[in-house]
């Protein structure tokens, strides 16, 4: 990607060649990063795969050793003060003034940010309200539950109306309601045409809540799209077939044994999953083949992948398969 290749209407974050080093350590290597106004992106990776410094430097804590950074198109080296109008960040545990009420603590936050006079309590309530938070303004963060703090951070990250939010583990303590309203929010922030970068180990969670996901692994980012196409790219590169039938399935394992193009296999149950390393076409004959032989094929379909597998792919390239048994 170029510089005369920045688009701010359809980006709320790019990055360009961005590289962070710890001395002769490459936390991140020459990321390339391109997140679209409107759409919920998950940055995951183990740790170590520079998840964390990437996101410093998208907040503007720390500069990367080179290459760019444009948040809202706004240059964050030339123009950092004016990049943190465009930009929301919520860290992971994140300090808060237990000694404060709920609405004081916000109205800290918006008197900083410049939201005066009647607007700035009005800008209160409506983050209140799309956190879940409108019941206990008047209570003092410290009676707050764990999760009820991270969704009043979230609430103080929403005061500005930034176009990018960082969230860095924002379902972290959350319980199963938090989680939800975490959930309401960040879609609405989506659908309102914000971004919203946010990591998390709980790759469950991110996969039902992102609509596209980036894959780092050792400072590179290996894998970045919608959630649906990296998950089609990923699974056409070996196929898993999932085979039920009516018979005895240690007949056609026999079967399968003597054909080609099958794999490692595993039974499960009343299924047999098996690696394919054919297309649409040699699927289609290796059906026909199977009915052909008698054996009562109940269905046999492709197995897509999950998020969680393809990560452990790419930072575990070299795991052998489950042997056949």
């Amino acid at each position: 990607m170029h510089l005369n290749s920045i688009n701010s209407e359809k980006f709320a974050v790019q990055t360009v060649d961005m590289r962070v080093d710890y001395g002769d350590f490459v936390a991140v290597n020459e990321l390339c990063l391109n997140v679209p106004r409107g759409e919920i992106y998950g940055l995951i990776g183990p740790n170590g795969a520079g998840k964390t410094s990437s996101f410093k430097v998208l907040a503007t804590l720390m500069e990367p050793t080179y290459g760019d950074v444009f948040i809202g198109g706004v240059d964050i080296s030339l123009k950092p003060e004016e990049a943190r109008k465009h930009l929301g960040y919520m860290p992971d545990l994140a300090p808060i003034a237990t000694d404060l009420k709920v609405w004081e603590f916000l109205d800290l936050f918006a008197s900083a940010h410049g939201i005066n006079g009647k607007a700035r309590s009005l800008r209160i309530e409506e983050c209140l309200d799309k956190v879940t938070l409108g019941d206990k303004r008047n209570e003092y963060c410290k009676s707050l539950s764990r999760g009820m703090m991270q969704r009043l951070v979230l609430a103080k990250t929403l005061l500005h109306q930034p176009s990018l939010f960082l969230l860095d583990e924002p379902a972290s303590g959350m319980d199963p309601e938090s989680r939800q309203a975490l959930r309401n929010t960040v879609r609405q922030l989506a659908d309102e045409g914000a971004a919203v970068l946010l990591s998390s180990h709980i790759l469950t969670e991110l996969e039902d809540m992102c609509t596209m996901v980036g894959m780092m692994s050792k400072g590179n980012l290996v894998e970045s799209g919608k959630i649906s196409d990296v998950i089609t790219r990923r699974s056409n590169q070996q196929k898993s077939l999932i085979l039920e039938s009516l018979g005895n399935l240690s007949e056609i394992t026999n079967y399968l044994n003597s054909q080609e193009l099958v794999g490692d296999y595993v039974i499960n149950e009343n299924e047999l999953i098996f690696s394919f390393n054919g297309d649409d076409e040699n699927q289609a004959k290796l059906l026909a083949s199977m009915i052909n032989q008698g054996f009562r094929i109940k269905s046999l379909r492709e197995r897509k992948k999950n998020i969680e597998e393809i990560l452990l792919e790419i930072n575990n390239p070299s795991t052998p398969a489950s042997p056949k048994t």
